[in-house]
This record gives structure tokens, sequence and C-alpha cells, in this order.
């Protein structure tokens, strides 16, 4: 029993010296772990940015500023927002420190390093995509192919990001398969059914989105 005894610690001892993933000194990309809970109300995208930052910071990376990829459509006082313009100029790398994309338009060509492998989380995690069980792989972008700001016919990008309920945004799909009128797009798949949480959950998703480091970049009217 005594042997028994002691091989069981030395087991648990080894297993908590075993390395864990370490996040990699580039690590400038992830999408969200978690979403905001509240459907598609992320509190504007400035509140989109700070969730970015407020995951970031928690999981280890404190002295980056991230962004959020969503665009925003036009208002009667504010002008459009383009996902694309407010995420920096590059090169980005996911938390193993492999490169998803040396800038914007290889970012948003064929070249970029977008799968469901590579577009891991800020914990250095996969998202469950088509086939898990629950599916999440719509992702929250209210965008374009080019990451310019989608306006198809009914969406308002979820009240540009502050509707919970009424409306629709465009989602992407992390892990390139499914459905829609461009089921393999990272960023512009097909338009949510609704805002809300259970719609978000009932048509594949959770609320998650991209986060991008994009240090020093200037928010444009739109955001403030």
């Amino acid at each position: 029993m005594v042997n028994k005894v002691l091989a069981l610690l030395a087991s648990l001892v080894l297993a908590t010296a075993l390395p864990v993933a370490a996040q990699a000194t580039n690590f400038s990309f992830f999408v969200t772990s978690r979403g905001s809970g509240n459907g598609a109300n992320l509190g504007g995208v400035r509140g989109a940015d700070a969730h970015c930052n407020a995951l970031a910071y928690a999981a280890g990376s404190t002295d980056i500023t991230w962004r959020a990829y969503l665009s925003a459509v036009a208002t009667a006082d504010r002008p459009a927002v383009n996902a694309r313009d407010r995420i920096g100029s590059g090169p980005w790398y996911n938390f193993r420190g492999d490169l998803i994309a040396r800038d914007v338009t290889e970012l948003h060509s064929d070249a970029a390093n977008l799968t469901k492998e590579s577009i891991l989380t800020e914990l250095g995690q996969m998202q469950n995509g088509r086939g898990d069980t629950p599916n999440t792989h719509d992702i929250l972008t209210g965008s374009n192919a080019d990451g310019t700001v989608y306006t198809g016919e009914g969406t308002t990008a979820c009240g540009n990001w502050t509707s919970n309920g009424e409306g629709s945004a465009r989602v992407g799909h992390h892990d390139r398969q499914g459905g829609g009128e461009n089921p393999t797009s990272w960023n512009s798949a097909h338009n949510s059914r609704g805002c809300s949480q259970e719609n978000l959950v009932a048509t594949g998703g959770n609320g998650y989105f991209y986060c991008f480091a994009a240090a020093g970049n200037v928010p444009t009217a739109q955001e403030e």
C-alpha cells in the first residue's frame, strides 16, 4: 500500500511538472474563447475591443493593444467602419507562433493561413467547428470577404454591435466549411438568423469574434 501511495504521489508531482503550452512571443491574433454572453450586443466596436484586450490580458498578453475584427454600417452622423482598416498592418501570428498573414492584403487572400487548426483562442485552443458538439463555427464580422463593411438587405451589424434582438449580422466560418452563400469563407459566409444569443447559437455560433494586435491604430469617428 505504501508503495502504491508513493507511486501515486510521484505521478502527481510529475504531472504538475509537465510543461504547458506556451504563448509565442509574436502572438498577435486569436478568436475569442467566449463571447459577450449577450448575443451580438458587444457594446459597439469599442466594447468588442475591450473584450479582446481583457481576454488577452488574462491570458498573459499585457503589452499589446488589441482590436476586434468587426465592421460597422454607416449611420446618419457617422461613416462606415471596415474591419480591415482597424487591425493594423501585420504580420499576425497565432498563439503557437504560426504565421497567419504577412499583411492586410494577404489576410484577405487565399494565401492566408486561416484554418480550424490555426485559428486558435487566446488560450491556444481550437474552437468547435462543424461536426463538433456544439458547433460554434459562426464568427461575427459584419464584413465582406475583402474586409469591408457588409451592407446586404436586412443587415445592420446588429445595430453596430449594440443589439441582442432585432437585426442580423454577417458571420464567417472559422473552420472554412458549412452552409451559406460562401461556406468556406472565414469572414463572410452568411448572415445570422438574428442578434440574440439564442439565435446565434441556433445557427452554429456563440457570439465569438476575431482579435488582432494593432498597436497605435487610431479608431474612426464611428468607433468613438
